[in-house]
């Protein structure tokens, strides 16, 4: 059975830099009200559903309840489902699970949604009763995970220097790159940022003094040619800037899978995307920014489909090296990725990342009319995951 998206129920909360207006709201209660309000745009009852599944990379209070806490508070008390952690693929991931249960007839209408705060990140202590004194193991969830891969045993912007390095790229290039990002995602908020406000759902953050409305991205650093020109190398004789690496943000975000029948009923004469492949892969030790390439062959492979099928691509780009390899790898030019911004400008809460780009790819194949779109994107361990759609208009 085939499993595809109305793509009206397909959406994104704003995201938020690190220890901004959402750093003391736990990502299940954010979850819980961009969620709400997406079914109440899109006049989706949440009786419908068979299912949800909950994608997570950083622990919330009481998360141990997250999948069911979630689908009680949008209206769905009577569905359970599976929670999903794979780092930054944990988007595609989710997105994977709920296609299968809807290909394997287990389910017929499944909820995906991701989100994710990695400001405030927890702090674990383990128990360490045969260390001197008893002295337990403390471990920083967030910063300790961007600090290093145990067992690349490298930080996640060394994995960028090593495949710079490996190719030959320039300080120049890097920032070439980062700057049309920028610009790209400058397109998206023309017109009021009417393409935007088709499928980004505002935060609402309640308080002593009122409710606080978060309506649009906040982190996105104003840009320039000469700002970027004038930045220091994150390391010390590195060509990666902290203009050329995206930052850590909280959001979420989510989108309804169903049947190809059941999406059009939904979608009542609306766009509908068609999920084609999925494919995952893993790079080389310290490698990382490489893996989108393969987990992007592997999907369209799974597709039937090839490279000069593909209308419209977003990545997920930690690093402006991803998409100078991924460019080089495959023939795909630059500019065409990315036409709405990506990740490495609007930020990186980790489990929803994926999900947005998603999100964005399926309205940028709306503005054309249709077509073949492929997202693809790296993950902790030198992984990558990618997915294919194809919209219908």
């Amino acid at each position: 059975m085939t499993a595809a998206i109305p793509v009206d129920l397909a959406w994104s909360s704003p995201f938020v830099r690190w220890q901004g207006a959402l750093a003391s709201t736990s990502s299940i209660d954010l979850a819980v009200q961009v969620t709400g309000d997406a079914f109440g745009r899109a006049r989706f009852d949440p009786g419908d559903l068979s299912s949800v599944v909950f994608g997570w990379t950083v622990p919330q209070p009481e998360i141990f309840y997250g999948a069911p806490t979630i689908a009680a508070r949008i209206g769905a008390g009577h569905v359970g489902g599976p929670m999903v952690s794979q780092a930054c693929a944990t988007g595609v991931v989710s997105l994977e699970v709920g296609a299968m249960r809807v290909g394997a007839r287990t389910d017929t209408s499944v909820l995906v949604v991701t989100a994710d705060r990695t400001s405030n990140g927890p702090v674990l202590t383990w128990p360490q009763p045969d260390a001197p004194g008893g002295a337990p193991h403390v471990e920083h969830w967030v910063l300790d995970s961007f600090k290093r891969d145990p067992v690349a045993r490298e930080a996640m912007v060394a994995t960028a220097e090593k495949v710079a390095a490996e190719a030959g790229f320039t300080r120049e290039e890097l920032d070439e790159v980062t700057l049309l990002r920028h610009e790209q995602y400058r397109s998206a908020l023309a017109d009021d940022r009417a393409f935007q406000r088709r499928w980004m759902v505002p935060a609402r953050l309640p308080g002593r003094r009122g409710e606080t409305v978060v309506e649009a991205d906040d982190g996105v650093v104003p840009t320039t040619a000469e700002g970027l020109a004038g930045l220091r190398p994150v390391t010390d004789g590195g060509v990666v800037t902290y203009g050329s690496q995206t930052h850590p943000a909280d959001g979420t975000a989510g989108l309804v899978v169903t049947t190809a029948e059941h999406a059009r009923d939904l979608a009542d004469g609306g766009p509908v995307a068609t999920i084609l492949g999925v494919g995952h892969s893993r790079a080389g030790l310290a490698e990382m920014p490489k893996a989108p390439v393969p987990a992007a062959r592997r999907a369209l492979d799974a597709a039937g489909l090839a490279f000069d099928d593909v209308d419209a691509l977003t990545t997920h780009n930690p690093f402006a090296v991803n998409d100078l390899w991924f460019a080089r790898e495959t023939g795909v030019a630059l500019q065409d990725m990315n036409a709405r911004g990506c990740s490495l400008v609007w930020g990186h809460p980790q489990g929803p990342t994926g999900t947005r780009s998603i999100v964005e790819l399926l309205h940028t194949l709306v503005d054309r009319g249709g077509g073949v779109g492929l997202f693809t994107g790296c993950a902790a361990g030198d992984s990558g995951a990618a997915v294919v759609v194809r919209v219908d208009a």
